[in-house]
């Protein structure tokens, strides 16, 4: 297929499967450029003035996959369906009652069957085996009910609603942590869920200095006796009394959460005081849970809304040695995605009021990228090599910077975020890294979005547009077979080239020898995914969903080392995936089998 946008037949599929607008079967959206012009008019309807303009200047960026923005996005606007546009959530407390729980439970299923991926901080609930005193009987443990959950989800799935992920996390001194870490050994366990556990400062110390670990939980108001100790519990903004359960090596847990990611590629880790340290909403935010891929930290009912922009569009003579990237064509098209997002709030539905209330308080948008690794191919650049940390950090902070002058002049212009609070704000840790110019604009005239970047995952956006590699992610391979759900909910396995490959052969010949610049995942070593992440996170108030690839027979010494430079060097969250018999392998190439895995394309919420 190479007539219009569409050069792969996978890409086309993507759009008539999960963003062709159809109504009571009919089709409406006869083009891709229909998708578009439906998209721009929708959210250009919400300006003021210059309506017109604003459309057509929306449309530029979306033409020819320039800017990707969510998929519900795509999907949902400007049509009659009654839905949210925002891609995730993150739920509300999940208090540790009964009638609480199944409120929680209750609030999910209604944002899952709208299309939104929940997430959910389960530290709340009290540890397995204590006794629940009002009633008379003894817990059953957050594990136990994030069971009901996954039955919730597989339900609300067989309706045929929108994918949607979930996100459970809990804290590394829950009395249930080793519960948590092991509850997916079994493969059929909790698939509908990414797991998380929430690393704190306290707790890396205590993993260097072989340290006693305690293991807590909040004291209830009757309780008085045996050990206390203070922390800074989930759903509290301020230390609470916890009653010591018991105790365990620091190192012996960590282990034991490096060895379930070892064996069966989770839990993930987050390293939440960091979190919370950077959070441009420090002042009046308490963040323990994040989006489903981890890219957005959120408060209690925060949603995501997100987009990519597309570097290989913006890459000028591709393989040619005077190539170069087009970094002022990047930051006008980030200056416009800005306004396309902010404007999403204004036309989204909200599954609950809750979520529409916090969310409006902050406005906050996920301006990202995507196709980093093609774009770096098309310019000579093997990742993982030095220079392309520089280009990857260049381009971010162009991004970064582009998004946070927008935010300002649509301060001006439409006003502030409700939440901001000029001298709290400008106090963040992020926020005093910016350049002057951009502090001195927040401090004149506010800032419209209390965020403004993060990197996702992108993995259905991204083979929307031609396959180009997804986020800040290496190229898997060159050609590869991955399953594809269609309009019926059944499977197929899709052939799909990557984005880069194809042009370069298009350009030189289909015998043409790739040249050194090209590499796949598998070849680069572990320390280059971690300074990549690095070089980007300086520049995202979010933060960023990233995989580090290693192979089946790496050793676990080594495995482990990755999570604690991950720490080292700043980062807020690390995913490391190794090929194993619980989780299979994501991605085959040259033609193998695709297995179904927590965050495929299958699972994200698109």
């Amino acid at each position: 297929m190479s007539d219009g946008p569409f050069i792969s037949d996978i890409s086309f599929r993507i759009w008539d499967i999960r963003y062709r607008y159809r109504e009571s079967g009919k089709i409406i959206d006869l083009t891709v450029e229909d998708t578009w012009r439906r998209v721009a008019r929708a959210l250009a309807g919400v300006e003021q003035q210059d309506k017109e303009i604003w459309e057509r200047r929306f449309y530029r960026v979306l033409e020819g996959f320039s800017f990707l923005p969510g998929g519900r996005i795509l999907a949902g606007a400007g049509t009659s369906h009654r839905v949210t546009l925002f891609n995730c959530f993150v739920m509300g407390e999940v208090e540790d009652a009964l009638d609480g729980i199944f409120e929680a439970l209750k609030e999910g299923a209604l944002t899952m069957q709208q299309g939104g991926g929940v997430g959910y901080d389960f530290s709340t609930l009290r540890p397995s085996g204590e006794p629940a005193r009002s009633v008379g009987v003894t817990a059953s443990g957050p594990v136990s009910f994030m069971r009901i959950w996954d039955s919730m989800c597989a339900t609300i799935l067989s309706t045929g609603a929108r994918r949607g992920a979930m996100m459970a996390t809990l804290r590394c001194d829950h009395p249930d942590i080793e519960i948590f870490i092991a509850a997916k050994r079994d493969p059929g366990a909790l698939r509908h869920f990414n797991l998380s556990v929430l690393v704190t400062d306290d707790f890396m110390r205590a993993v260097r200095k072989n340290a006693d670990w305690p293991l807590v939980f909040p004291l209830s108001a009757s309780e008085s006796t045996g050990e206390v100790v203070e922390r800074a519990w989930s759903g509290s903004n301020t230390p609470r009394r916890c009653k010591v359960l018991r105790r365990v090596g620091a190192r012996v847990l960590w282990d034991k959460i490096m060895q379930a990611t070892y064996d069966y590629a989770e839990p993930g880790v987050i390293f939440i005081d960091r979190v919370n340290r950077m959070n441009n909403l420090w002042y009046c935010e308490q963040i323990s849970a994040t989006n489903p891929c981890g890219e957005i930290p959120l408060p209690h009912y925060g949603a995501c809304n997100l987009g990519a922009i597309n570097l290989t569009q913006f890459v000028r003579r591709p393989f040619m040695a005077d190539g170069d990237l087009d970094l002022e064509g990047i930051a006008a098209t980030v200056a416009t995605a800005v306004r396309l997002l902010d404007n999403v709030y204004d036309v989204s539905h909200f599954p609950l009021q809750k979520q529409a209330n916090t969310a409006r308080a902050s406005r906050r948008v996920g301006i990202g990228l995507t196709g980093l690794a093609d774009a770096l191919v098309m310019l000579g650049i093997r990742y993982g090599s030095p220079e392309s940390f520089m280009l990857g950090e260049t381009v971010m902070q162009a991004i970064c910077h582009s998004a946070y002058r927008t935010s300002i002049e649509l301060a001006r212009e439409k006003g502030a975020f409700p939440a901001f609070q000029a001298d709290q704000y400008l106090a963040g840790e992020f926020i005093r890294s910016l350049p002057e110019d951009i502090v001195q604009g927040i401090r004149r005239h506010g800032l419209r979005n209390s965020h403004l970047t993060a990197i996702a995952p992108t993995g259905t956006i991204s083979l929307l547009a031609n396959n180009v590699s997804s986020g800040l992610e290496p190229i898997f391979d060159w050609e590869y077979t991955r399953r594809l759900r269609e309009a019926d909910g059944g499977f197929s396995e899709v052939r799909v080239d990557d984005y880069a490959c194809r042009l370069f052969h298009l350009q030189h010949g289909e015998d043409a020898s790739l040249p050194a610049a090209f590499v796949r995942a598998g070849e680069i070593a572990p320390e280059a995914h971690i300074l990549m992440q690095a070089a980007l996170q300086a520049h995202v108030d979010n933060a960023i969903s990233k995989t580090i690839n290693v192979p089946a027979e790496f050793d676990f010494d080594s495995f482990r080392s990755i999570y604690e430079k991950a720490y080292d060097m700043g980062l807020k969250g690390c995913t490391v995936f190794r090929p194993n018999p619980v989780t299979g392998q994501v991605l085959l190439a040259n033609g193998g089998a695709v297995e179904k895995q927590c965050c495929s394309i299958e699972r994200e919420a698109d």
